[in-house]
């Protein structure tokens, strides 16, 4: 997700924020905030009771993410964003049970601090009245997330449980995740018009001085806005499913590229730009030596290195060496190796078979190939 900064790490796993939570930030402490607008000890507890709602948001991504990590899954980062957290996997489950679990884990985890602020409230009420006001809101906010994932609509968790059932059910993947993700279309869809109908009667409401959905307009247009985007969310899911489907079809070799450049490892840095990278504007370079594979430069690589430096210093000094680099092999299919440079969060992979370099497969590539059958079906 764009346009979001880095907050730091928690388990070693990335935590980022989008500009966008702080559109949500604000509405939800003027929310609390209101009416007492003029009083300091409500803008205090607003502002914590929000920080503490996003911490527990933050929590049920890191159930997710942590479930998942313990089944093989790799966790790239989580986003708080204007519609809550998203925990970014390079990969899906492995099996319907691993799934069945990581979706489970965020709303318990939700239950869980829903419980512990209750206790709290229960413990605080007609004592401290605004640390009880302020978990007794956290009690229901995070119960009311807990249901609310639990929605069996595609990419909610009530969603990926539903997938899981299904998966266990037929014993196939990509079926269940086609189910799962029509079924998520429709129910994004009940909450697209249902979110617009709220907002045209509250607005006609005022008109006509109906008193039964006066000051839902901001409500309705929010559950519209969240239907937009589960359905942005179920439709990617759908379309990542096809591209599965279709590259697992297919093996490294038959979409791999001959069309790279291979420099020799004593070439100074200086001659690789002025040779090969201001003429061809090429990326990346294949270090080898009469077939078998050296290493691989790329332009990080370059500007790791001070510009001074490049008259003098081997290409080969700067290369990610061999025994470091993540090769294929021909025989593999295009979808695995599509998964593995999420995973490493590379574009690139050199093809090797027996020790020597016979192509290059890069996520340009596997793009590509993918545009071009959907331009031949199409």
């Amino acid at each position: 997700m764009n346009n979001a900064f880095t907050l730091g790490r928690l388990f070693g796993i990335q935590v980022r924020l989008h500009f966008t939570w702080f559109i949500i930030f604000v509405l939800v402490t003027a929310s609390l905030v209101d009416p007492d607008w003029l009083r300091l000890s409500s803008w205090v507890v607003g502002i914590a009771t929000s920080l503490l709602f996003f911490a527990s948001v933050l929590a049920h991504e890191l159930a997710h993410s942590l479930v998942g990590r313990q089944y093989g899954v790799t966790i790239k980062s989580i986003t708080l964003f204007v519609f809550g957290g998203m925990a970014h996997m390079a990969g899906e489950a492995k099996s319907s049970g691993a799934e069945f679990k990581m979706a489970l884990a965020g709303p318990v985890c939700s239950l869980a601090i829903g419980a512990f602020f209750g206790l709290v409230w229960f413990l605080t009420v007609g004592v401290l009245p605004l640390v009880a006001a302020m978990t007794g809101w956290l009690a229901l906010i995070n119960v009311a997330l807990a249901v609310f994932n639990m929605i069996p609509g595609f990419p909610l968790d009530g969603g990926r449980v539903f997938r899981a059932i299904v998966w266990r059910t037929t014993g196939n993947y990509g079926r269940s995740t086609r189910i799962a993700t029509m079924v998520g279309r429709v129910i994004a869809y009940i909450f697209i018009f249902g979110g617009l109908s709220i907002a045209l009667i509250s607005f006609f409401s005022r008109i006509f001085n109906l008193s039964f959905f006066e000051g839902m307009l901001f409500n309705g247009i929010w559950i519209a806005f969240i239907g937009w985007f589960l359905e942005n969310a179920a439709s990617a899911s759908y379309r990542q499913e096809q591209w599965r489907e279709a590259m697992q079809r297919f093996t490294v070799a038959e979409v791999m590229t001959t069309d790279y450049l291979v420099v020799p490892p004593d070439m100074t840095v200086a001659q690789l730009v002025q040779q090969y990278i201001v003429p061809s504007g090429r990326r990346f370079f294949i270090l080898a030596d009469e077939g078998r594979l050296h290493g691989m430069v790329t332009l990080p690589n370059i500007k790791s290195l001070p510009q001074q430096k490049w008259a003098t210093t081997p290409v080969r000094d700067i290369m990610t060496p061999a025994d470091k680099l993540r090769a294929v092999s021909p025989n593999q299919d295009a979808w695995t190796v599509m998964t593995q440079m999420d995973e490493a969060s590379i574009n690139q992979m050199p093809v090797v078979s027996e020790n020597r370099v016979i192509g290059l497969v890069s996520r340009d590539n596997l793009i590509r190939f993918l545009r071009t059958r959907s331009g031949l079906r199409g």
